[in-house]
């Protein structure tokens, strides 16, 4: 028996997900819903989902799986809408870039037999310059041997974190066990940051007396500063900051620490500058080696270490009972 997953959200995020299922039809049975109908459209040509809801209550309502992959600005809304059609046991993940904010959302939301699990997705390591956003630039491996921080609050049933692990595995990634707390930290340092760092390069620059001209001149440099605010909306910027707004304040004083320093080693003509600017350049170049390194092929070791992911659902003591009991096979396990 298939495991039903609702993939809600059919952008970039969504539609790989989707992409990445379809090479497991053995084991799941994908259906997707964006309130886009021409991402719809686009998402099923492409075979990110095997099936388009009519609606999110009709989309999540046999879901054993419900996947948020959501604008944050946009979830607390789609929780609180389908929230009452969510199967009881089923589990319910989402991909949003702040983790204590949603898991609020979900306990406040979700009836009991529900679970909530948050997942941080990382991309392909070889896929980090890759600059689309959308649909149209999903694809399959897009999480292919990167890791994917998993985190859920107190309490949670160990069964719906093992099959939020088997999950990832089936996208190709590595699970990572984190605390929200922890995860919310991080966040706003690696995706927050420098979002903010390239909306304060564009309002310092833009529309100021002398862009006219300035404007003619701009290239490459001043592209990729901004490339950060590709496919970020305001309101989902904003409210990642301001749903993590501990985190988010001491980041920015952080940079805004750093640039000051930058700026009194520059205006006093200070020798140090080249020197610090090389260690700098050093570091930025180790991490993207690091990085690269992480992609060396894990699947197999992955193959080795977990079951297939329907195996583990129906392995399950509590969730099992959706997909009926466990065989002899499992039980000896």
């Amino acid at each position: 028996m298939t495991v039903k997953i609702a993939i809600i959200g059919l952008g970039q995020i969504g539609a790989s997900v989707g992409l990445a299922l379809a090479n497991h039809k053995d084991q799941v049975a994908t259906i997707g819903y964006d309130e886009d109908k021409e991402v719809n459209h686009k998402a099923m040509k492409m075979g990110a989902v095997q099936k388009i809801g009519h609606g999110l209550a009709a989309s999540v309502k046999e879901a054993d799986l419900v996947i948020l992959a959501l604008p944050l600005d946009q979830v607390h809304e789609t929780l609180q809408s389908m929230a009452q059609n969510v199967r009881e046991e089923a589990v319910v993940i989402d991909t949003a870039p702040v983790k204590l904010a949603v898991a609020g959302w979900a306990e406040e939301f979700l009836p009991p037999q529900r679970h909530y699990v948050g997942l941080t997705l990382v991309l392909n390591p070889l896929l980090l310059d890759e600059t689309g956003t959308g649909v149209d630039s999903a694809r399959a491996d897009l999480f292919q041997n990167g890791l994917a921080a998993i985190t859920a609050p107190l309490g949670t049933a160990g069964e719906a974190i093992d099959l939020a692990a088997s999950f990832v595995t089936m996208l190709g990634a590595r699970p990572y066990f984190a605390d929200l707390a922890e995860v919310d930290g991080i966040m706003a340092s690696i995706h927050t940051l420098p979002a903010l760092a390239a909306a304060a390069l564009v309002e310092t620059v833009i529309g100021r007396p002398g862009w006219t001209d300035i404007s003619k001149l701009t290239g490459r440099p001043f592209m990729a500063g901004m490339r950060q605010l590709d496919g970020e909306g305001a309101p989902a910027l904003a409210e990642a900051a301001q749903r993590n707004r501990v985190n988010t304040v001491r980041v920015l004083d952080e940079y805004i620490s750093a640039l000051q320093s930058l700026r009194d080693e520059i205006n006093e003509e200070k020798n140090s500058l080249q020197g610090r600017l090389k260690l700098i350049l050093d570091g930025r170049t180790q991490w993207q080696e690091e990085r690269t390194y992480d992609s060396a092929p894990s699947s197999e070791l992955l193959k080795q270490e977990m079951r297939t992911f329907s195996d583990n659902w129906k392995g399950q003591l509590g969730l099992g009972k959706l997909l009926g009991r466990h065989n002899k096979k499992l039980d000896d396990d």
